[in-house]
């Protein structure tokens, strides 16, 4: 559970002491705004409707049983322009578990300045943190910036605005604690500089901040994409999703056109993957960052000049939202399935809402078959390009099978409807299982030489 929200330094501390009481209350709150009982609220937060709801809690949540204990955690972040980098503290405190250690992936190269109360450890790019029973906090410095092999940056820090990904802000780490111990966290952005605010992927919970929910995890952190500075800010609500569309201000960023699809399009997304999000952040941003997309749990970066569509049909923007809606990403050596999917649905879609006719339909699947033509095997842990493109005819192919097996109502829909809701881990194995229990048989599609 996870709770974030802005404010001063004197206001974090007051947080901090005061998590460990009202931890229950705002768990059963903010749990109840994700399974969509939460009230409307001023910036159309609304809950999500039932369709949903059914599939977003259907995974029982740990947190909430009996016999689960809670520790309050409190990520505080302060953004240092003039040094490129964020002031990062981790404060956990006393409740009814505790943890006794965390082993974080913490690179020299952009982690410094760590230290803490406890024994602090660095062992080469692993950095272990034992801290006091009672609590303590472990504080460094996180260097923003960070450029892609391939040009621009994913992660950059301004005079104006940052723009980075909390999985990054707060690395991962393995944990050790007392039995059946979940953390109940709070992100505080400490002494904006004047004029910034602050954007994230979740939504707010009883009593200030923003609520982060995720029955997968035991040690909560602000994951997603983070935008803070001077920002314009476009809401809206989507089928239930809070829809939040950000971007720096005084910049050529379309956050309306964005938002126009996202909300014509919610009502399909919906359908195919069988729920949305409670809430989805978009932020938007100039050069000199990536010219492309880039999804992460409930949010989605998208460089302002990209186009809607594409010339050849396809639309970054609607892939990226099927990776974050779906959840689907493919096991090692089969990132083909969740690659295609997105790059199919981000024509399929836009055919389905009227953005593209049928016959640019058509065209745009012609051109995947053609650009990944040459492509003799699918298999790879990193899927794009002319690789994607032939993943997307396999799938045109499988969907036309679907089809013609005798439901009229079957669909390549049925299948990536259960690829989402089975958790998103997605392998040939159960692509081929899913499929042959739809059409009752073995599919051909899937036994082509191209997917081994």
């Amino acid at each position: 559970m996870l709770l974030i929200g802005c404010g001063s330094a004197s206001q974090s501390q007051a947080a901090k002491g005061g998590a460990a009481e009202d931890a229950l209350t705002t768990v059963a709150m903010a749990r109840d705004r994700h399974a969509g009982v939460g009230t409307e609220l001023a910036d159309a937060d609304a809950g999500a409707d039932e369709a949903g709801v059914d599939e977003a809690v259907a995974r029982p949540d740990p947190a909430l049983t009996e016999d689960a204990r809670h520790y309050p955690v409190d990520y505080r972040v302060r953004f240092l322009p003039d040094e490129g980098a964020a002031a990062v503290t981790i404060a956990l405190g006393r409740g009814s578990g505790h943890l006794s250690r965390l082993d974080f992936h913490m690179p020299a190269s952009r982690y410094r300045a760590i230290e803490g109360d406890g024994k602090v450890e660095r062992n080469g790019d692993r950095l272990v943190w034992a801290p006091p029973r009672n609590g303590g906090e472990l504080r460094y410095r996180y260097r923003i910036d960070h450029e892609r092999g391939s040009g621009g940056y994913d992660a950059r820090i301004t005079d104006d605005w940052a723009l980075l990904r909390g999985d990054d802000l707060v690395p991962s780490a393995r944990t050790r604690g007392t039995r059946d111990t979940y953390a109940q966290a709070t992100l505080h952005f400490d002494d904006l500089p004047e004029g910034w605010s602050a954007e994230t992927p979740w939504k707010p919970a009883h009593g200030g901040g923003d609520a982060v929910v995720n029955p997968d995890t035991r040690f909560d952190r602000p994951t997603g994409w983070i935008l803070a500075g001077r920002l314009g800010v476009r809401r809206e609500s989507v089928e239930g999703m809070a829809v939040s569309v950000a971007a720096p201000i005084d910049h050529a960023a379309r956050r309306l056109d964005v938002l126009g699809a996202t909300n014509a399009l919610g009502i399909e997304l919906q359908r195919v993957f069988g729920r949305l999000p409670p809430k989805l952040l978009i932020v938007l941003a100039p050069d000199p960052m990536w010219r492309g997309g880039l999804s992460a749990p409930r949010s989605l970066y998208l460089h302002e000049h990209r186009p809607l569509i594409s010339e050849n049909g396809s639309s970054t923007l609607v892939h990226e939202l099927v990776h974050v809606v779906s959840g689907i990403r493919g096991v090692k050596g089969e990132d083909w399935i969740a690659e295609g999917i997105a790059e199919y649905y981000s024509i399929e879609l836009m055919s389905r809402i009227g953005l593209l006719s049928e016959d640019r339909r058509q065209r745009a699947l012609e051109w995947m078959k053609n650009h990944g033509r040459r492509v003799k095997t699918l298999v790879a842990d990193s899927s794009s390009g002319k690789r994607t493109a032939r993943a997307v005819t396999l799938l045109a192919a499988l969907d036309r099978e679907i089809r013609e097996s005798g439901d009229e109502d079957a669909s390549l829909d049925d299948v990536v409807r259960q690829l989402a809701s089975s958790g998103g881990k997605a392998s040939l194995a159960e692509l081929r299982e899913l499929t042959a229990d739809l059409i009752g048989k073995p599919s051909t599609v899937l036994q082509q030489a191209v997917v081994e």
